[in-house]
């Protein structure tokens, strides 16, 4: 892959302040077999970090990567068989599977990460491995301890316009940042959940299926509390707002929400016991759960306009949520935390110029590690020496080394 230093064009370097060096930050990345790649190795420092350089040379599956590192199925929600790098002609690999392995620092010091699809599992598993420091993980939730992403790509443009469920996993992943233990009780809310109704598909046994009630109450109204908690505190940030983006109005709805309003958290919990074992006749009918924190939905306004935000043009919904994600980051670098990982796919080149200088003094004054993508590197010239940049070619699509190419001061 070729790299190309941007010319300093557009503001100058001195109106960009940088704050100090992210305490979150990936300073090298390695990918294996993963997608475009055959392999690739990445080294940056702390700085932000822009990826420039055609449409289909590699920078979202750059981004993509990075987004494995957390917990979850990544920015594209792919099952990881699809991940996996189709064998070339003359490619001859020994163990199939992809990897993607990053040195990165946080504030407990730094780690190493490797994650990827397990390679000694059957074609197209989907079991996920995960080492920290080279010993293996329980889970993948063991890297909520380290590392938290959140991102936005032009596949999310729509997210306030669709289901409840995008809503949902993009307000769980900014929960992750400020409480890193909710990734574990989602995930033990989920797999209880699904067992419930397989159980009552099948006519189990009713006392297995009150201890899966039980669990269910537990995390679940944990994961109901947490999301209250950081919505809560993220819409007090938001209607201060930030720069020249519409200040959005955030609320949650649902019916375990609505308990925790006026009772206490274990009063909620019997109320979900309750409620799941009375439900269990229209559940096991339906095939579905019918009450719980998985029907939660996230509701976001346009303040100053007092509309929701689906009903805003593309450009206002777009703008909502950056100001969103630019507010949660602020939020946690003032609660003294470490500032998310922000992914930003082709998200600068559509805004504005007041706007993409707002962008890029929010993201260097929080100490977040943005890594941003876009064909045009004077998009990201403003940053001059403040970034790292990245020139991703076609020419090394199938791998090779990515090398920085940094602006001089």
């Amino acid at each position: 892959m070729s790299t190309d230093e941007p010319p300093l064009t557009g503001e100058p370097v001195a109106a960009l302040v940088m704050a100090p060096p992210a305490a979150l930050a990936v300073t090298r990345l390695t990918v294996t077999r993963f997608r475009s790649y055959a392999q690739a190795r990445l080294v940056l420092d702390r700085r932000p970090v822009a990826l420039t350089g055609p449409n289909g040379a590699g920078k979202t599956n750059l981004l993509e990567a990075v987004s494995f590192l957390a917990p979850g199925r990544g920015l594209r929600r792919a099952k990881l068989g699809d991940v996996e790098r189709l064998q070339a002609p003359g490619e001859a690999w020994e163990t199939p599977g992809w990897a993607v392995a990053a040195g990165v620092e946080t504030p407990l010091g730094a780690v190493e990460i490797g994650t990827g699809r397990d390679p000694a599992g059957a074609p197209g598993s989907e079991r996920r491995v995960v080492h920290i420091d080279g010993r293996p993980a329980k889970s993948q939730m063991a890297l909520a301890q380290y590392v938290s992403c959140v991102w936005l790509t032009p596949q999310m443009d729509r997210l306030f316009v669709e289901g409840a469920a995008g809503r949902r996993r993009f307000l769980d992943r900014l929960v992750f940042g400020f409480d890193p233990e909710h990734a574990g009780r989602l995930s033990r809310f989920e797999q209880a959940m699904r067992e419930r109704i397989r159980l009552l598909r099948e006519g189990g046994d009713p006392s297995w299926l009150t201890v899966l009630e039980d669990q269910m109450a537990t995390s679940g109204v944990a994961v109901a509390a947490a999301r209250r908690d950081v919505t809560a505190r993220l819409a007090a940030a938001c209607r201060r707002g930030v720069g020249p983006f519409p200040a959005p109005g955030l609320a949650l709805s649902g019916t375990v929400e609505g308990w925790l309003a006026d009772r206490p958290a274990l009063e909620a919990e019997d109320a979900l016991r309750r409620a799941l074992a009375e439900a269990r006749r229209i559940d096991a009918h339906a095939g579905t759960t019918t009450v719980g924190p998985h029907r939660t939905d996230l509701a976001v306004t346009y303040l100053a306009k007092d509309m929701p935000a689906e009903m805003g043009s593309t450009g206002e919904q777009k703008a909502l949520l950056i100001a969103i994600v630019l507010a949660n980051a602020r939020l946690m670098a003032a609660d003294g935390g470490a500032p998310p990982l922000l992914l930003l796919d082709e998200v600068a080149a559509h805004l504005d110029a007041a706007r993409r200088s707002a962008l890029f003094q929010e993201v260097l004054a929080t100490g977040s590690q943005a890594w941003m993508t876009g064909t045009d590197a004077a998009t990201f010239a403003e940053l001059g020496a403040l970034a790292n940049h990245v020139r991703v070619g076609e020419g090394g699509a199938g791998g090779g080394t990515l090398e920085t190419a940094d602006s001089a001061p």
